[in-house]
């Protein structure tokens, strides 16, 4: 009786074990598993693993392509996207952004969609000219590249929940000073700048809003109080650049001059739908309507002597107040957060 007991166990030991090893985003072949069961110390012929694979295919989520020989096994995804050649260079080429600007922890939930992509452009697939085009294609940064900060991936779950279920959260957070503080926020918003990753928040109390570095929260509590997600707060129109995270002044008709060298790309680039450009000899006068805000200020900073005559009116008016530019080099970082706590 013991040894029927022990053949029956091996049974399905051996069926677990080939079920493991079958992908859902690609197919193997029955000599495939064979060779991955022996690697593991499981070494049966290959009668067996076909007879245990129909087992599978029976009971399990396991298909079998005998369209050509071998034939090829594997599960049903789970995936709702129906994944094509186009399909496949389009995720593809999202997830190149994506990884360059978000920790691997926290694109986990849609790898398996990143694999099917994957398995779609294999050299293995009838795919060639979808497959070159993502040779075609490149995403340059117009900054030097930084790899994106580790961020502990439960503050980021934490801070997700509390996020969509407006809860109160503690958070235990060490600034750019090295200072360590805990405070009781109210959390609005997150902000992706660059590679980093900023919540925006109200401190207990507090009516202005707060960004904090995503990577500097040293840990997260979810409070089990709720909140009412305030009605004044608009995340489109907060400056998280600015210490304290204050909102934009508002609206502006900005008008300036800028060498005709320098600006000849806003032609192509407007800064915004009611843009206009007047040619002034050798430079050009342009004017438009913007949200004003320090990253605006930096963008014209970055040109340097190149602009001047800088001014800003209501948008009622004519431009009416006029400022002197700080002479930043052309290479400033026009697009720099700061912490606010």
């Amino acid at each position: 009786m013991e040894t029927i007991k022990t053949s029956t166990a091996d049974k399905i030991v051996l069926v677990l074990e080939l079920y493991k090893r079958i992908p859902k985003s690609h197919k193997v072949t029955a000599k495939t598993l064979q060779t991955l069961l022996s690697d593991s110390g499981i070494k049966r012929d290959i009668r067996t693993i076909q007879r245990n694979l129909e087992l599978l295919i029976e009971f399990f989520d396991v298909d079998k392509d005998d369209r050509d020989k071998p034939y090829g096994y594997s599960r049903r995804s789970n995936n709702i996207l129906k994944i094509g050649p186009q399909e496949a260079i389009l995720i593809n080429l999202a997830e190149s952004y994506l990884l360059n600007l978000l920790p691997a922890s926290l694109t986990k939930a849609i790898q398996s969609t990143f694999l099917d992509a994957k398995q779609q452009l294999y050299p293995s697939h009838s795919n060639v000219k979808e497959r070159q085009w993502l040779r075609k294609v490149k995403l340059v940064s117009e900054t030097q590249p930084l790899l994106p900060p580790l961020i502990n991936q439960r503050v980021f779950e934490n801070v997700s929940i509390a996020l969509f279920n407006n809860r109160w959260l503690t958070l235990h957070y060490l600034n750019s000073h090295s200072e360590q503080a805990s405070h009781d926020v109210m959390p609005l918003g997150l902000v992706q700048q660059g590679t980093r990753l900023f919540l925006i928040c109200r401190l207990k109390g507090g009516h202005n809003e707060q960004s904090l570095a995503l990577h500097r929260i040293s840990k997260a509590t979810l409070s089990t109080f709720t909140f009412t997600y305030p009605a004044d707060f608009n995340l489109a129109l907060c400056d998280t650049e600015t210490s304290g995270t204050q909102h934009n002044t508002g609206r502006v008709r900005l008008q300036f001059c800028i060498t005709y060298q320098a600006g000849q790309y806003l032609y192509e680039t407007p800064l915004s739908i009611d843009q206009h450009i007047e040619i002034k000899g050798d430079y050009l006068q342009v004017s438009a309507t913007l949200t004003d805000s320090s990253r605006l200020t930096r963008w014209l900073n970055s040109f340097g002597k190149d602009v001047f005559n800088v001014q800003k009116g209501s948008t009622h008016t004519q431009p009416e107040t006029s400022f002197e530019l700080a002479e930043y080099s052309s290479e400033i970082n026009s697009n720099h957060i700061k912490e606010s706590i």
